[in-house]
Formats: C-alpha cells, sequence, structure tokens
C-alpha cells in the first residue's frame, strides 16, 4: 500500500498550501508539485485588517476577530483536501502583538482544525526571502524589503542564503491610523509617517548600507500596487524615488482617502496606500535606494519551498525557461544555439559600447531561447504570437521588467522593426534594449539553417548605431541564403534608423 502512494506522488503529484495571517490581508495559496514543478493552482486573498482592530493597550477587538474568523470558514473547506502534513499556517506581526492572541488563535485553530505558529519577526523575515529567492533569482547580493499591515520586514542576501535581516515595527495599517487621521491625505501627515519610519529605520541603517547589493526587490504589498500603477499608466520599469515623490503628490492634491483616485490603483489598496508610499519613501532614502524591482513571491512562497525539500533545481530562471520550452515544443537545441551567438555578438557589443546592465545577459539569454515560443501555432506570424504567450504566462526567476523585455525582444524578433517598441522604457534600459533587439535578429538570421556547422566566426564592430559584421573570407559568397537574409536584415535595420554592413 505504501510503495502505491509513492506510486501515485510521482506520477499525479502532491497538494500543498500555506495560509499567512498578516495584519492587513490574509492569504491561502495552493500549489501542485510534479516532477519538481511547482505550479500555483489557487490563491485566496481576503482584506481582514487585523491590525485595524488592536486599542491602544494593543487588545484586539471583537470585530476585527470576527472579521478573521469569518474567512478562515472560507479557507477551510479548501485545506480539507491537502494532507495535513502539508500545510503550513503561520500568523505576524499583529498576533506578535496583540495581548489577547490567545483568544482569536484558539478558535482560529479550531476553524481550520490545524495549529497555527505565531512566527518571530527574525523568522517571518527569512521566511519571506526563501519565498523571495525562489522565485526571483538574482546574481549577487539582493536587498528585499516587505511593507507589511504592521512590520516591515528588511533582509539582505545571496542566492539562497538571507544574511542579514530585521523587523521594523512600522506597517501600512498602523501607521495609516496613527498618522492619517480621518483619512486626511496632506502634507504634514505624510511627513509625519515618514519621520516616524525614519527614525525607526535609522536604528538599522547603518548595517544594511555595509552591504554592497546589485539588486533590491519589493515584496507584494505596497510595490506591487506601485508597479500596477505604473503599467497601468504604460512605463515599464522598475520603481525609482522620483515616481515615488509623483505618486505622494497625487495623493496630497486628491485631499481625502474617499476621493483618492490615481490610475491603476485598486480599490481595494487605497485606504492604506499612502501610508505604504510613505514608508517605502523613507526606505528609499534612508537605505540610498535607487530602484526596486517586484519580486515573484514572498512569505507565502518561502512557507511553501521550505516544505519541499526535494527540490534540486536551484535555477529558477532555468527551470523555468526549460518548463516553458517542453510546453510549447521548442527545439532546445536551436533555441540554445541562437542563445550561444548572440551572447558572443553582446560579449562584442557591450566590449565597444558602455550600454550593457546586469540584466543584459539574463534578457537577452531567455529571449533567444523563447524565440520561437509561438512557432508551434503557426509561422507566418509566431513572433506575434510569442509575444501574447509571454504577456499572459509567469516566469518564475525573472522580474516583471525582464519578462516584460523578453516578451518584446520576442515580438519584434524578425520582419519589421516597430521604431517606438522601448519608448514606455525608462531611457537608462532603450540603449541597452536597442542593442539586444538588433543582437538577437542578427542570430536568428546567422543560425538559419540550424546546424552548428553553418555558423562563422563573426566579428562585431560598434560605431554608435553604425555596426559592421565582418566574415570569413568568401563566406558570404558561399552562403547565398544567409547572405540575402541578412541583406533583407541590413534593410529593415535602416528602416529602423540604424545602419547594418555585412563583408
Amino acid at each position: 500500500m505504501q510503495a502505491e502512494l509513492q506510486h501515485n506522488a510521482q506520477t499525479y503529484g502532491e497538494y500543498y498550501a500555506a495560509v499567512d495571517l498578516g495584519s492587513n490581508s490574509f492569504h491561502m495559496v495552493i500549489v501542485h508539485v510534479v516532477n519538481g514543478s511547482v505550479q500555483i493552482i489557487g490563491k485566496i486573498k481576503q482584506k481582514v485588517r487585523l491590525a485595524a482592530g488592536l486599542d491602544e493597550n494593543l487588545a484586539l477587538d471583537d470585530i476585527s476577530m470576527e472579521r478573521g474568523w469569518q474567512c478562515l470558514q472560507v479557507f477551510s473547506e479548501r485545506l480539507q483536501d491537502i494532507p495535513p502534513s502539508n500545510i503550513k499556517i503561520v500568523a505576524t506581526a499583529t498576533l506578535r502583538l496583540a495581548t489577547n492572541a490567545h483568544v482569536f488563535i484558539r478558535k482560529a485553530e479550531q476553524i481550520l482544525n490545524h495549529k497555527l505558529e505565531v512566527i518571530s519577526g527574525e523568522e517571518e523575515a527569512r521566511q519571506i526571502y526563501l519565498g523571495v529567492a525562489y522565485t526571483s533569482a538574482n546574481q549577487g547580493n539582493s536587498l528585499v524589503i516587505d511593507i507589511g499591515g504592521a512590520s516591515t520586514e528588511i533582509i539582505i542576501g545571496n542566492d539562497m542564503q538571507p544574511i542579514h535581516l530585521k523587523s521594523l515595527d512600522m506597517g501600512c495599517v498602523t501607521f495609516m491610523e496613527r498618522y492619517f487621521e480621518n483619512g486626511a491625505l496632506t502634507q504634514h501627515n505624510f511627513n509625519q509617517a515618514k519621520q516616524a519610519a525614519k527614525d525607526l529605520i535609522s536604528d538599522v541603517a547603518d548595517a544594511f548600507l555595509c552591504f554592497d547589493w546589485e539588486n533590491c526587490l519589493g515584496a507584494s504589498g505596497t510595490p506591487q500596487a506601485i508597479t500596477e500603477i505604473l503599467v497601468a499608466q504604460g512605463i515599464s520599469d522598475a520603481i525609482r524615488l522620483d515616481y515615488l515623490y509623483h505618486l505622494e503628490k497625487q495623493c496630497i492634491d486628491c485631499e481625502d482617502i474617499k476621493t483618492l483616485n490615481i490610475d491603476g490603483l485598486e480599490e481595494s489598496r487605497k485606504a492604506i496606500f499612502p501610508s505604504g508610499l510613505a514608508i517605502l519613501i523613507s526606505l528609499f532614502e534612508s537605505l540610498n535606494i535607487q530602484y526596486m524591482n517586484i519580486s515573484g513571491g514572498a512569505l507565502r512562497e518561502g512557507l511553501i519551498y521550505g516544505m519541499l525539500d526535494n527540490i534540486t533545481e536551484n535555477d529558477r530562471r532555468q527551470q523555468s525557461l526549460n518548463q516553458a520550452k517542453h510546453r510549447y515544443h521548442i527545439d532546445s537545441s536551436h533555441a540554445n544555439m541562437v542563445k550561444q551567438v548572440a551572447l558572443t555578438l553582446c560579449h562584442q557589443l557591450c566590449a565597444q559600447q558602455n550600454i550593457c546592465h546586469l540584466d543584459t545577459e539574463t534578457i537577452l539569454g531567455a529571449a533567444a531561447q523563447l524565440h520561437e515560443i509561438g512557432l508551434h501555432i503557426e509561422y507566418k506570424r509566431h513572433h506575434e504570437h510569442g509575444e501574447y504567450i509571454l504577456t499572459h504566462i509567469d516566469l518564475p526567476g525573472f522580474t516583471r521588467l525582464q519578462r516584460a523585455a523578453i516578451r518584446d525582444l520576442v515580438a519584434q524578433h524578425r520582419l519589421g522593426i516597430e521604431s517606438d517598441v522601448f519608448e514606455k522604457y525608462h531611457q537608462d534600459y532603450r540603449p541597452m534594449l536597442k542593442g539586444m533587439l538588433r543582437v538577437l535578429r542578427i542570430a536568428v538570421v546567422l543560425c538559419l539553417r540550424r546546424q552548428n556547422k553553418h555558423i562563422p566566426d563573426v566579428k562585431l564592430f560598434c560605431d554608435e548605431d553604425k555596426w559592421t559584421l565582418t566574415f570569413p573570407e568568401g563566406w558570404l559568397k558561399s552562403h547565398p541564403l544567409i547572405n540575402a537574409e541578412l541583406a533583407n536584415e541590413c534593410w529593415l535595420q535602416h528602416k529602423a534608423g540604424s545602419e547594418l554592413i555585412c563583408i
């Protein structure tokens, strides 16, 4: 019987659930794990605003506890279908603070028929970092920030290992109650909230500033809301301080929470957006953050992956790419060939022009591997099909900005080039993306015959937008098909405002 159960788990996979009783929202995520592949099959989120029920003596009122219990009634039905050993339920800041937390916990455990663990701020920070690391792979040291309802976690880590972490008693629910009384959005209220946040951050800032980090990632909450605003307003970029200042001014212009109206801000987020924004501005200023990307996961994902100690593939990006290549029947050998040619040309480009960023090889390599993702639908418009697919599928390990860049490179890798394709990106990224697109298109042409033996040793010389490709003597003449395709590519790049010469 045991052997049969093990066989079924391998064949059909197992189900896991993580529940996070946060200070603002309660979350539940359900995943299906088959052969090492983790698929999210369900998410439930309810705004409970538990922290809003804390009085001056840090006791939870009956109304807020009842909101929480009603939410858990909804969660409990779904949890009945999952083995108890595959369920993890944790509570965070509010239930750490509440003097009558035991009252809420006792009934919550009865409803869920499962043990509930109130985790420390440090353990919360560690789990958040693991959730970010598993879903948003990055090179070098990373700074991770999660602004919750009653606490904010700040973590420095490298790959899967958190190095230094802190949990601060400031959150978007508690700060909203404390500094934006009756929902008034004034400069004075913002200044009070920002100063209070800075006072708390100042005690730990030096310990974080002594680390050099290449990436800053925001986990859910306020960073997610700001990212959605940027997307709604047609901006493909990371979160930057000047964007935050602009959003603060928009909030103040609206004067009151009831009249807060920002394009892209969800109705359910409005009540706590200004306080979260004030905290994030203070973090940017105090920790000298230049820009922040949104992560692919946070606490729930950390809890899930913590239960999956048999997951052995640590390269989340390559795992995502391999799964996409398998799912969409991509010729992996050809995809890797295009990637190698593209990266070889990219290295030559980066050595001659100061346009490359930390993400350059990551984005270009992924776009090269996925450039034929739409080919299984049909050939004529497979670049457009690829754009659609990459708009709607998830790629764990890549940030939202990286996914957008991969999508746009795939969309433009053949036929005509849209001259304004990268206008929605920040001006710092545009030269890099334009260069990567030109490199990818050349690589696709050079790999046209889909065999390594037909790929020449090409040298790229760059003089601003004028590029010269130098081939071995006689090679172009002996390969008339690729020569003709390169001539067409030279014309298409000329129409887009760039010069390409092949000799």
